[in-house]
């Protein structure tokens, strides 16, 4: 199988119907030992038992340091290594430029790109020690185009800064043989989207996307695996959009 005897970490993954578990169904799918992480209250643990007993789910808060070592620790402790991140922890808050308060903004910054940060710290000591390992960065549409549906501008700020973030430890741990790389997706069907856009809103927006319907789950899952597999081996630096054709640049 593709991710055969392969250990990867997801952020932000208990979420039964958010892209993060999605990628760890797929992945387990494929072979992949997978780890969980998530805050308490989205039961990683539960999320996790739900794709086998050969996969953990783990709490830990990516704005926390020290939460984050202790998760690839223990990571490391059950499986022996680490071969995949993918940094998908994110939060989002549909505000304007002038409505966006200073607390505001180091939340939504601190879970995306201190997260971010954060967690490949976390993981990188291992992946050197291995001299393989493969980063997965979540970013957003909403980072290229200058805003996005749901998202604020310091949404759209974070996410932008992921890319840049990505972009600086692939060109530092590539020789190492890591490779760090973004998916950028659109506008997506999650339970942030659920219930907010009405049928004719929905309509007017897959009018504008050239293959005519919101994003799914599993089409960032696909990409996520690719990345995570030996089928991306000199891709590195890159950002692999998934969008359906919202943005062509």
């Amino acid at each position: 199988m593709l991710l055969k005897d392969k250990v990867a970490v997801i952020t932000g993954g208990a979420g039964l119907n958010g892209l993060g578990f999605a990628t760890a169904k797929l992945m387990a799918s494929l072979g992949a030992r997978v780890a969980l992480l998530d805050l308490e209250r989205a039961r990683p643990a539960a999320a996790a038992a739900q794709l086998g007993n050969q996969h953990i789910g783990l709490v830990a808060d990516v704005t926390d340091r020290s939460a984050c070592e202790a998760a690839a620790q223990a990571v490391v402790a059950r499986f022996g290594r680490i071969d995949t991140l993918v940094n998908n922890a994110g939060i989002t808050q549909p505000v304007k430029t002038l409505e966006i308060t200073g607390a505001d903004y180091d939340r939504i910054l601190d879970v995306s790109l201190r997260g971010t940060l954060y967690m490949s710290q976390a993981v990188l000591p291992t992946m050197q020690s291995q001299q393989s390992g493969s980063i997965v960065c979540i970013s957003s549409v909403s980072a290229q185009r200058g805003g996005g549906i749901f998202g604020g501008p310091h949404y759209s700020a974070a996410k932008a800064g992921v890319l840049g973030l990505a972009r600086a430890m692939a060109r530092e741990f590539g020789a190492q043989g890591i490779r760090v790389n973004c998916v950028t997706p659109g506008l997506i069907e999650t339970d942030i989207t659920q219930g907010k856009l009405s049928p004719e809103r929905k309509k007017e927006i897959e009018d504008t996307i050239p293959l005519a319907r919101l994003g799914r789950a599993g089409d960032v899952a696909g990409a996520c695996v690719f990345l995570a597999s030996d089928l991306s081996g000199y891709c590195t630096g890159i950002t692999l959009d998934v969008n359906g054709g919202m943005l062509i640049h």
